[in-house]
């Protein structure tokens, strides 16, 4: 039963969209009506700016090591149940019970959840992905490169079924949420960090 109760508090935990309340906190707007539309901490850069942005990825990233680290104590160290609660923030980011299921991309989150399950992969791939925006200021595609690079390191560096599982679902994930930015990528019209959003 606790097993499946850290579930729950994994997808509510998730659902916590701390970009849609930097938005009504500091401008009272729905920053899913601003900017890229979508609720994350890249559009919140855009536009709240660099500390509200900074902010939203590190409170984004921190529910996906809080939800691994609870599915962790909960099931008793359970590999199947620490995916499983990994899984379950990021479909709360996703698609947020509180608010219409109109959520971000999850990358912040995916990032906090696979430093935690896979920290030396993530890492690696997370510097790949950072070298890769700095160079094309694009944050859609170093979101990109770190989640199709994770299963290939996680394959060779990680002794799990799990979590190389848990990497290709979240693969999947990033690049389904992420379709339009492919094709502004390969349109040349995707917005380039410090590209800043009125509002």
């Amino acid at each position: 039963m606790t097993n499946l109760l850290s579930l729950l508090i994994g997808y509510l935990l998730g659902s916590v969209s701390f970009s849609y309340l930097a938005g009504k906190l500091l401008k009272g707007i729905d920053i899913r009506e601003h900017g890229s539309g979508n609720a994350g901490a890249t559009n919140t850069l855009r536009v709240l700016g660099k500390g509200p942005g900074i902010a939203v990825l590190l409170l984004d990233m921190l529910k996906g090591v809080a939800a691994v680290w609870i599915g962790t104590w909960l099931s008793g160290s359970d590999p199947l149940f620490e995916v499983l609660a990994g899984i379950s923030v990021i479909v709360g980011h996703n698609w947020p019970v509180f608010f219409g299921f109109r959520g971000g991309k999850g990358i912040a989150t995916t990032i906090g959840v696979m430093a935690t399950l896979a920290f030396l992969p993530a890492l690696i791939a997370g510097i790949v992905a950072i070298v890769s925006i700095a160079i094309t200021r694009y944050v859609s595609l170093g979101s990109l490169l770190f989640t199709a690079l994770l299963p290939i390191f996680i394959w060779f560096m990680v002794d799990s079924r799990e979590i190389f599982a848990l990497s290709l679902l979240l693969f999947v994930f990033a690049w389904v949420k992420h379709r339009s930015n492919i094709v502004k990528l390969l349109k040349g019209q995707e917005n380039k960090l410090g590209a800043k959003k009125q509002v």
